[in-house]
């Protein structure tokens, strides 16, 4: 039976974004399973709130000047990886509301078109193309991806809802607290530089 990982992710996270590929490597690499499971953070809570124009001028802002110089690094820190990567990261405009991209990827889970899913809605927001706040957008991306979006209005609104506060629940749990988030035999490792420890303990 193959060994089980767990991967916890969130779209708004370019960090998450820049270790997905790397993930998917580990089930091309090892007889391993990867379950990815959405955790939607609460970036505000530790990292203020701001908001800027096209120009990047603030235009809304709680943070305090640590805050500010914390998440201007990171975005430099992303884009500098994103670059050796061949990505494009933009930064956002806002801090978004990623739940509904969240349910999105319970719903392609069901319909088996999960690894397309994540594709297109890692890829699109971090250029500025995708809106994951709006549940018809999320729902045409589905649609693109292959999936029958029928019932999904339906499961945002109710089952996929309590399906995502009963993951983020289980995640705080065993000790969740930001993304990419990866659990190896009951073990949490937070943050794409430990993929090749991870990887390491696989070929054991």
């Amino acid at each position: 039976m193959p060994q089980s990982i767990i991967a916890y992710t969130d779209y708004k996270s370019p960090y998450a974004f820049l270790a997905k590929d790397m993930t998917y490597e580990l089930e091309r690499d090892f007889d391993v399973t990867v379950d990815w499971r959405p955790y939607t953070l609460d970036i505000p809570a530790y990292l203020g709130e701001g908001k800027v124009d096209d120009q990047g001028n603030v235009v809304e802002d709680n943070r305090n000047p640590h805050q500010w110089r914390r998440v201007r690094y990171s975005y430099m820190d992303c884009r500098r990886q994103a670059n050796e990567l061949g990505l494009t990261i933009r930064g956002t405009r806002k801090i978004f509301n990623s739940s509904i991209a969240s349910i999105g990827m319970l719903y392609a889970h069901r319909l088996d078109v999960f690894r397309a899913y994540n594709d297109l809605t890692f890829e699109r927001f971090w250029k500025r193309e995708l809106n994951i706040e709006e549940p018809a957008v999320v729902a045409g991306v589905l649609a693109e991806a292959g999936a029958d979006t029928t019932d999904f209005a339906a499961f945002a609104d109710g089952e996929g809802r309590e399906e995502l506060d009963r993951l983020r629940l289980e995640a705080e749990d065993m000790g969740v607290f930001g993304v990419p988030t990866f659990v190896l035999d009951g073990e949490l490792f937070w943050g794409r530089e430990h993929l090749p420890m991870i990887r390491r303990r696989l070929e054991v």
